[in-house]
This record gives C-alpha cells, structure tokens and sequence, in this order.
C-alpha cells in the first residue's frame, strides 16, 4: 500500500504542480478508492511482461505530471488487441518520453458505457469541497453536478448521487448491472477525508469513472498541488 504523505512529498521536493495520473491513482487507492489495473513499463519488454498480465486489450499512456491533456495530445493509444500493436504503440510513446518527460503506463482497458466524475476542489470559503456527477467528455457541456462541504457521511453521499438528473444510469439498466452505490459514496467520502488530512492538495479530478460490471472504476485521475 502505498503511502500518500510520501507521495505528496516526493512530488513537492522535485517542485512539481500536479501528481502523475500513475501516483494520482496510488494515492487514491491508498484510501481505498478503487483504480484500474496498471503499472510503469521502464522498457519494451516490460511493458509486454504487463500488458500479458493484465490481459489484451490494453491501454499504453505517456504518464507524467507535465502531461494534463493527453489525448489532446495524442499521448494515449486504446484498444491494443495483442502484442503486434502494443509494440508499435510503444515504440510511438516512448519518442515523446524524452520531451515530455514521462514514462510509459500499461493499463487495463475497460470499455464500458457509463461514465462517471468525482472529485475535491479546495474552495477559498468553504474548503474542501466534494464533486459527483457525469464523466467522459461532454462533462462540461452536461453540467451535471453536484457539491458537498467535506467532511461528507454516508448520507450526504447518497444524497449527492441522487441529485444529479441522469441519476437513472446508476439502475440496472439495458443488461448493465445496478451500480455498488455503496462503494461510490464511499469513494466520496474518501475524497473529502483527503482534502481535510492533506492541506498541500488543491483540486483531485477523477474522470472518468467507469462503472466496470456495477463497480465505479477511476481509469484517470489527476491531483494538482498547491502553490507553494
């Protein structure tokens, strides 16, 4: 289990603004949030070695705490179906290693449908603050939120989740499963409870989350620290 303080610390020594998605979702996981699978491939026949243990398809990213936007900027390759494409899709990535900075993260690719956000906004007022609502890339657009003053019980989180209009998707819908509400509002209540015990922390973004059978899964997440 890896430890947050040492994280954050790790992170601030070498002065950096933001966590990598790779130690982002360390960090979460530490508090019990659920993450896909993944882990950092130093070289080609490493990044083989985990993509065989995760199971094709997988996904290849650039990671680094540079790197904000890396679909954008064609930093992500989805869907590798076997080792032919993993290779070339390695080889693209690790050209760019060098000007952004980054290593090579192997992750596990979970295509499914419903896609959900959460995170913590540290706000000048209030504190920490938690978010749930709708993921993927037409979050912004939707608008489809809702907010809580952490700390956050398991009733405010239930709360939270029911607030939002497209909160139907969560049912057992079409052949999908029901959604573990449970292990959603406790991943809430885990943000909140980071935002209170790590001043140094100033926004947590977790989009998507993808709802993996009727588990809220993060497949990306971002941490970005405060100005020192």
């Amino acid at each position: 289990m890896s430890n947050p303080r040492d994280i954050l610390k790790s992170a601030q020594l070498r002065k950096q603004k933001a966590l990598s998605e790779y130690d982002s979702k360390r960090l979460l996981s530490s508090y019990d949030i659920p993450v896909v699978n993944e882990s950092i491939a130093g070289d080609w026949h490493k990044a083989k070695e985990i993509a065989s243990h995760i199971g094709y398809p997988v996904v290849l990213k650039l990671c680094s705490p540079e790197i904000t936007h890396k679909t954008e900027k064609k930093l992500v390759e989805l869907n590798l179906r076997d080792e032919i494409e993993l290779r070339g899709a390695f080889q693209r990535l690790h050209e760019q290693t060098v000007t952004f900075n980054g290593d090579i993260l192997v992750q596990e690719m979970v295509n499914e449908v419903r896609e959900l956000a959460i995170g913590m906004i540290r706000d000048p007022q209030f504190g920490p603050t938690v978010m749930f609502g709708l993921g993927g890339i037409f979050a912004e657009i939707l608008d489809d939120v809702s907010f809580r003053v952490a700390p956050i019980e398991m009733h405010d989180a239930m709360e939270m989740i029911k607030e939002i209009r497209a909160y139907k998707i969560l049912n057992a819908i079409r052949g999908m499963d029901a959604v573990d509400i449970k292990v959603l509002s406790k991943s809430l209540i885990a943000l909140g409870n980071i935002g209170l015990e790590h001043e140094d922390i100033q926004e947590i973004d977790v989009n998507p989350m993808i709802v993996k059978g009727d588990k809220p899964v993060a497949v990306d997440a971002l941490i970005i620290l405060k100005e020192m």
